[in-house]
This record gives C-alpha cells, sequence and structure tokens, in this order.
C-alpha cells in the first residue's frame, strides 16, 4: 500500500473549488475542473490530477491561462465541426467540444469534433469515457503546442510534446474497453510526481542535455533539461508525429516548431481532433458477443495468481475503487505546493488551515 497523506475525494474537490474561486473562477468553471483533477487521481494518473494546480496558477499569473472562457464555434459542417478553445480552461472548453460532438453524432451517427487553443484538456480518458457513457465509440488525438519534452526517435534534444492517443468502445452491461496513453514512454507529470517524491523512473524514459539514458527526473524540471523518450522506440515515435499532425494540423490549430515555441513551460496549450461514432449503425448485431468473448478469452491466458490479466480500462477501474474506499494518496511535496498555490490564488490562511485540517491523513 502507498504511503504518505491521503485525501477523501469529495473534500478534496471542496477545497479545489474553492481555491479556484478564489483565482477568479466562477462557480461553474471550478466545478468543472476540480471534478477532472480529483477524478485523474481516483483513476490512478496522478500526473493529470490536483498535481498540476500549482502550474495552472503560474500560467494564469504568466498571462496565459485565461479564466471564464468558453470555446466557440469557428466553422459548423454539420457532422464536422471546429472550434476556438480561447485559452480557457481546459477542462471547460473540451467538456463543451464533448458535449456537442455527442450532439452531432446523436444527430447523424458519426462526428469529428476538433478543438484548439485550448489551455491543458488533461486526462483524455475522461473525455472519452462521456462519450462511452453516451453509448458512443470515440477516438482522441491530441497534441501540445510549442512545448516540446520529448525526443524523435533517434534524436537527442526534445522536439515535441508527450501527444496522448485515445480510444474507447463501450460495453453493454461492463465498463467501457479504454486506451489512453501518452505517447511518450512515461507522462511528463509521472516525472513530476517521482521527482517530488525523490524516485528514478524506469529504465528507457529519459536522456539528460547530452542525450545519454538517465533515470533522474529532475532532468525534466531543472535545467539543463533533458527529455523524454517515446514508447516502443520508432513506433510510439511514429505515433507521436500522427497525433501531432491530427491533433494539431487538421484541428485548425498548431504543431511545434521554432515560430510555436512557448516561453514558459506553464503555458500548456492543448488541440485535439475527436472522431465519435455510434456503434449500433454498424452491421454488427455480435458485437458486444464478440467483445465479450474476446475479453474473457485473453483473461483465461496462464497468469500469476496475484496479477491477473487486465483489459484496457480495467486498471482505472480498480484504481477508482481502492481511492474513494481508502483515499486518494499524495506526497507531501505535491500537497505543499498545491497549498502554496492556495495561497497564491488568495484563499486565506486560516481558511487554507481548516482546509488542511479537514483533509489530511497520515498512513
Amino acid at each position: 500500500m502507498e504511503t504518505g497523506l491521503r485525501f477523501q475525494a469529495a473534500k478534496l474537490q471542496e477545497f479545489v473549488e474553492a481555491l479556484l474561486g478564489y483565482a477568479g473562477s466562477e462557480s461553474q468553471e471550478a466545478r468543472l475542473v476540480a471534478d477532472h483533477l480529483v477524478s485523474a487521481n481516483l483513476a490512478g494518473h496522478d500526473s493529470h490530477g490536483v498535481g498540476m494546480i500549482p502550474s495552472y496558477i503560474r500560467s494564469l499569473a504568466q498571462g496565459y491561462l485565461q479564466l471564464n472562457q468558453h470555446a466557440s464555434v469557428v466553422k459548423d459542417a454539420g457532422a464536422v465541426v471546429t472550434l476556438e478553445g480561447n485559452a480557457a480552461f481546459g477542462q471547460v472548453a473540451a467538456h463543451e467540444a464533448i458535449q456537442l460532438g455527442i450532439e452531432k453524432a446523436r444527430q447523424f451517427g458519426l462526428a469529428a469534433v476538433a478543438l484548439h487553443n485550448s489551455h491543458h484538456i488533461g486526462r483524455i480518458g475522461y473525455w472519452a469515457e462521456k462519450c462511452a457513457a453516451a453509448g458512443f465509440i470515440s477516438i482522441h488525438f491530441v497534441n501540445v503546442v510549442g512545448d516540446p519534452m520529448v525526443a524523435p526517435f533517434g534524436g537527442k534534444d526534445s522536439r515535441f510534446g508527450t501527444n496522448p492517443l485515445c480510444v474507447v468502445f463501450p460495453r453493454k452491461d461492463a465498463p467501457p474497453l479504454l486506451l489512453d496513453y501518452a505517447t511518450s514512454a512515461i507522462a511528463f507529470g509521472k516525472t513530476r510526481v517521482a521527482w517530488h517524491k525523490g524516485e528514478p523512473v524506469a529504465d528507457g524514459c529519459l536522456i539528460d542535455e547530452q542525450g545519454l539514458p538517465t533515470n533522474d527526473p529532475a532532468v525534466m524540471h531543472v535545467a539543463p533539461l533533458g527529455s523524454l523518450l517515446t514508447f516502443a522506440q520508432h513506433k510510439g515515435y511514429a505515433l507521436a508525429a500522427m497525433c501531432e499532425i491530427l491533433g494539431g494540423a487538421l484541428s485548425g490549430g498548431k504543431t511545434t516548431h521554432q515560430e510555436t515555441l512557448q516561453a514558459s513551460v506553464d503555458a500548456i496549450f492543448n488541440c485535439m481532433t475527436t472522431i465519435i461514432l455510434n456503434p449500433e449503425l454498424f452491421d454488427a448485431p455480435d458485437m458486444q458477443h464478440q467483445t465479450d468473448a474476446f475479453v474473457e478469452w485473453v483473461k483465461q491466458s496462464p497468469h500469476d495468481p496475484a496479477q491477473p490479466v487486465q483489459v484496457p480500462g480495467e486498471w482505472e477501474m480498480h484504481n477508482r475503487e481502492t481511492r474513494l474506499a481508502q483515499g486518494i494518496p499524495l506526497d507531501e511535496s505535491s500537497w505543499n505546493a498545491i497549498c502554496q498555490a492556495a495561497r497564491e490564488a488568495g484563499m486565506p490562511d486560516a481558511e487554507l488551515a481548516r482546509f488542511r485540517g479537514e483533509l489530511c491523513s497520515l498512513n
């Protein structure tokens, strides 16, 4: 079991909403952002959870993140729609884009929704789960504009972002199958978590500023900076390149190159192109049975009893069950950084002290 601080999800969400309210967010924006961040922690993706708050507050102070803004439609071509994110909280702009995409998919049977110039849209699986809850398949291509962190295969410095790919397939009477991962060997946020904990990362994830392999996550946070590597060498690199083009260029946004480089690591801007499909419109009456039969088949592979074979999305489901029951773990360094961000947002010391007293518990 993980040790350190643990937080009850509902109370943590209340704290985040209050923090964002002091920063200037209206109540609906604060609720959407807080729900998304805490949901990422519940799913086990701490890299995209409440640990992002200090970066968001810095981005706001630096003039990048724009509060209480919304996505606006640039072009509506029926089943295909393009939206401008207006530097809004990504949890707001992506929420509006996905809701519109679901409406379009209900109307047309399929939809393609492009969103550009949105601030950090967070864990992509969250948006896929919204599509699955509506009964739809979705495919998401995402890039990170002008914030290079990942080296191309054969390269020795950063040239593009972590560029996630996400796919979801809804199942009848069962959780959806969910593929959601960065095309880098690990997400940038996981290096932040490891750095705060003082832990090394696994082999094959990082190179230092000279292009040499390293396990030290500090190379992603303290100058001179190193780079993340792609997963599966050339395969991850090729997939990252396609996410850059389909997520960035096709969405009407930008790709990463010399003219689009950001001046701050906290200026996290995403573009996302999402395809949403109604599976019921295919001539596949046996679809759910075939899916269930495959899942049962792969799970019967001989395995360690303590480590059962899982299908995509099952890891997140188990994390959610465990963390709802036992609390969300967070290291003290990350928590202290979040509390400092709360002060910078304008939360009074007395209110912060009250939240700290109500939230914190040690294992």
